[in-house]
């Protein structure tokens, strides 16, 4: 039975994101992802003011005169929640967990989803796939799919990203729009990405903590790697310290961002403790511009 307090915790975040939904997101959903996917129709004869670019030159040269091809737009997408729930994500230092942050961002995708009359899935992955939720419509699904995320006790101690993605092109045989949702502390999964995003509309979701790039000055602290299992004691109070902490951390920042977009992915960044709404909304105008 699941507990009362994740019950609760569900409630809240069906009614923070539900209404967030409503007031923040209505249409941008729908202007960032509507219309991306078409699927063929049918071929008639040209008339005068079609598009001549839409010409089906195989069959206007069998039959003698121009026909076109026409195409029409797919009205349900498949939006899946691909989500890290490694122990790295049970790490906070702004009075919210990445996994918390997690569960909010992934209810506010999944009602944006089903508001649009989309399906949503999920697939909870660490060093194994731990979970799938096959794709459903309706807030009980949507439910289902919140109650996964903040109640599931994952059994693998790491982050295998490329098992993941592998596993998700095998259960998916339709083009989904995918949120890749983790702080991708985790080995090369180039491959498995490069064949994931020429599949899918994949979208990857950093999801961030202060305290993993600026440390305070505190004297000694114990940093604990939860994947790993080790422990380091290190001295805050060393200006030199900090520094170079801060600079690996932005180096292994700016080398992800940088292989996202050689791929042509967007990178959305959400970071604990603050409002995941600014960088989803930047996320969705740029998309709809694009289109």
């Amino acid at each position: 039975m699941i507990p009362t307090e994740i019950l609760r915790k569900v409630r809240r975040i069906q009614i923070l994101t539900s209404a967030m939904v409503q007031d923040v997101f209505a249409g941008q959903y729908h202007s960032a992802f509507k219309g991306l996917g078409m699927e063929f129709e049918e071929v008639r004869e040209y008339t005068p003011g079609d598009d001549v670019r839409a010409i089906d030159w195989n069959v206007t040269a069998r039959v003698g005169r121009p026909f076109v091809k026409r195409f029409r737009e797919e009205r349900e997408l498949t939006v899946v929640l691909l989500v890290d729930i490694s122990p790295s994500q049970e790490f906070g230092a702004r009075q919210q967990l990445k996994s918390e942050l997690v569960a909010e961002l992934g209810a506010t995708l999944a009602f944006s989803a089903i508001t649009n009359n989309d399906k949503v899935a999920a697939l909870l992955f660490t060093d194994r796939v731990e979970r799938f939720v096959p794709a459903g419509k309706g807030a009980r699904h949507v439910l289902r799919v919140i109650r996964e995320l903040l109640y599931h006790q994952p059994q693998g101690r790491g982050t295998n990203i490329d098992d993941a993605l592998q596993q998700l092109t095998r259960v998916l045989t339709r083009r989904a729009v995918v949120f890749l949702i983790s702080d991708f502390q985790a080995p090369d999964f180039s491959r498995s990405l490069r064949i994931a995003r020429h599949r899918h509309d994949l979208i990857p979701v950093l999801v961030r903590d202060e305290r993993e790039s600026r440390l305070p000055p505190v004297r000694y602290v114990e940093l604990f790697d939860a994947e790993a299992g080790a422990q380091l004691l290190v001295d805050t109070s060393s200006r030199a310290f900090r520094e170079r902490f801060g600079r690996l951390s932005d180096q292994r920042q700016a080398a992800l961002l940088g292989g996202f977009r050689r791929l042509g992915l967007d990178m959305i960044t959400v970071e604990t403790g603050a409002s995941f709404v600014p960088a989803l909304v930047k996320f969705f105008r740029r998309r709809g511009a694009m289109r």
